[in-house]
């Protein structure tokens, strides 16, 4: 018996695998390689409100549910470092300490938005950890592993994933990284 999928009350889970239409290409190749991938659901939206803010609000999905990827980079000695940073979106990134400490660069800044499409083969509003450049770090703040149901991007602003948070630890090359993400609220350390 398969394991049951991820839902969320207003909205219709289908198997993310049988359903490539709804996620961006580097998105659907990278889930049929995952071993978890029976356990991602996808979910068609509006795509006015793939922003995290407007889709929490229509669908009544909590923002601790809701897991963000941003994506920041830094040079160090000539060398670009990229990481893509998942965190609630309850919280934000601490791109401007830990990041920066993490990636061991001067200056951390948020990756140009036309360069982070192109680079990911990804909409914006629909960037997801899943299906990144390889080169690229996956860091995790560890909160987005408490969530029942962690909803993420697909690559596409019109569809969302749902994956128990636990697994998000699972995918490939991911770091659970201790104080990644402060609570909105707070001033930078």
């Amino acid at each position: 018996m398969s394991p049951a999928l991820p839902s969320l009350p207003a909205l219709s889970s289908l198997p993310a695998v049988e359903h490539p239409e709804l996620l961006a290409a580097p998105v659907a190749a990278a889930l049929a390689e995952w071993p978890h991938a029976d356990r991602v659901a996808v979910v068609e939206i509006d795509p006015a409100l793939a922003d995290t803010a407007a889709m929490s609000e229509a669908y009544d999905v909590p923002l601790t549910w809701s897991v963000n990827c941003v994506l920041v980079a830094g040079r160090r000695d000539g060398q670009e470092r990229v990481a893509a940073c998942l965190v609630r979106a309850d919280t934000r990134a601490d791109v401007n300490n830990r990041v920066k400490r993490l990636l061991d660069v001067r200056k951390a800044s948020f990756l140009a938005m036309d360069r982070a499409v192109a680079e990911s083969g990804m909409e914006h509003g629909g960037i997801t950890p899943v299906g990144l450049p390889r080169e690229w770090r996956v860091l995790l703040d560890p909160r987005a592993l408490e969530c029942e149901v962690a909803v993420i991007g697909t690559g596409l602003r019109r569809s969302k994933l749902l994956v128990p948070g636990r697994l998000l630890a699972e995918l490939p090359g991911t770091e659970v990284v201790d104080g990644l993400a402060v609570p909105s609220g707070a001033a930078p350390a």
